[in-house]
């Protein structure tokens, strides 16, 4: 008999991320499969290829990326731009980097009622 809590079996949210390998000032990264709280050194389900800035080459397991889309696992930004490129996923990339704010002009705009001081080559043209 139950005491009338369910127990909601949990699933976790997976992600295809990018793991850092290599040597110092020589990145390379292997594309994984993860659960998206995971530590990038802890466990991963699965490696789908590899990717290398340095020379801008990447081989990626095109099905198992798919089959991985599919069973519903998110990839970050920067791995849905190097698919879209790969040509694995079609669709526009999305921006990675975050645009800064405008500051806006407090030298132009004034606060309603109050004057701005007169200068002196105001005082004479009149």
């Amino acid at each position: 008999m139950t005491s009338g809590i369910e127990f909601v079996r949990f699933s976790p949210m997976l992600t295809i991320k990018l793991k850092r390998i290599g040597k110092k000032h020589q990145p390379s990264y292997r594309l994984i499969v993860q659960e998206k709280r995971e530590k990038l050194g802890g466990r991963y389900a699965e490696d789908l290829g590899w990717y290398n800035p340095m020379q801008d080459k990447y081989e990626f397991k095109r099905e198992r990326v798919e089959h991985w889309l599919k069973v519903g696992a998110q990839p970050t930004d920067t791995v849905h731009n190097l698919l879209v490129t790969a040509g694995v996923i079609q669709g526009s990339k999305t921006p990675v980097h975050k645009k800064a704010k405008k500051k806006e002009e407090v030298a132009t705009s004034t606060a309603p009622g109050i004057q701005k001081p007169e200068t002196p080559e105001a005082s004479e043209q009149k």
